[in-house]
């Protein structure tokens, strides 16, 4: 027979058991699941690991390769550059050479334009000497007069003596304005009274002795000589101590 008062313990503990064996298969149904997440997690980052590193490589590959295509590109600018400067070199040196030549004809065009108007003006200048001498030679005939007239001026007319003094005064003002304007072109007198010999200014017609003066020097000035620059219009005719 069997005891009811016992059968509500026995229900009670069979439901507390089935309670517990239903948490403890939660549990091994959550440790499971946490296993498995654990696993997928550390799948998901070995994944992304590979991901990572093949990304990593991707870039280094891609670094690489546009490494090289950069030093192409400078090697290519560098023997662009190096052209560059090969045919700057060129042009520049042909533009000294132009220059240096152009500077080279532009002296020797002012020189040729210069000696050019030098001849011209020594070649009118020479036809002009003779005058200069004529004009001095006057001057010199009529300063003689009038010494001679001033020996003998009881016998000489005071009015003659007056215009000719005159004439004297007019002429020589007249040789000392010409002879200003031809120092005003560069003409001038060579020295030549003792000073020594020089054949390229000098022309020596009479050699003579003179103890007080050494020898080849000039004693006396027989035509004057002009000289316009470093070009001698007419050497001085001189006497020349021997």
């Amino acid at each position: 027979m069997i005891d009811n008062d016992n059968q509500p313990n026995q229900e009670t503990t069979q439901t507390t058991e089935n309670k517990k064996t239903d948490v403890d298969t939660e549990k091994a149904d959550i440790a499971d699941v946490t296993c498995e997440t654990a696993e997928n997690k550390k799948d998901m980052a070995a994944e992304d690991e590979k991901e990572r590193e093949k990304e990593n490589n991707e870039n280094n590959e891609k670094d690489e390769k546009d490494g090289k295509h950069l030093k192409k590109e400078v090697k290519k600018l560098h023997d662009e550059l190096k052209q560059k400067k090969e045919d700057y070199d060129v042009l520049y040196d042909k533009y000294l050479r132009v220059s240096a030549e152009y500077e080279n004809f532009r002296k020797r065009t002012t020189k040729e334009k210069e000696g050019i108007y030098t001849d011209a003006a020594i070649d009118v200048l020479k036809n002009i000497l003779p005058v200069i001498d004529n004009v001095e030679r006057a001057l010199q005939f009529a300063d003689n007069s009038n010494n001679a007239n001033t020996d003998n001026s009881g016998s000489s007319d005071n009015s003659d003596k007056t215009d000719s003094g005159k004439i004297f005064e007019g002429v020589k003002m007249i040789y000392s304005q010409f002879m200003a304007s031809l120092a005003k072109i560069g003409v001038e007198e060579i020295k030549a009274v003792d000073e020594t010999f020089n054949p390229e200014l000098h022309n020596a017609v009479i050699h003579a002795q003179d103890e007080n003066r050494p020898d080849n020097t000039v004693a006396e000035v027989l035509q004057k000589g002009y000289i316009k620059g470093d070009k001698v219009i007419r050497p001085a005719m001189v006497k020349v101590v021997n």
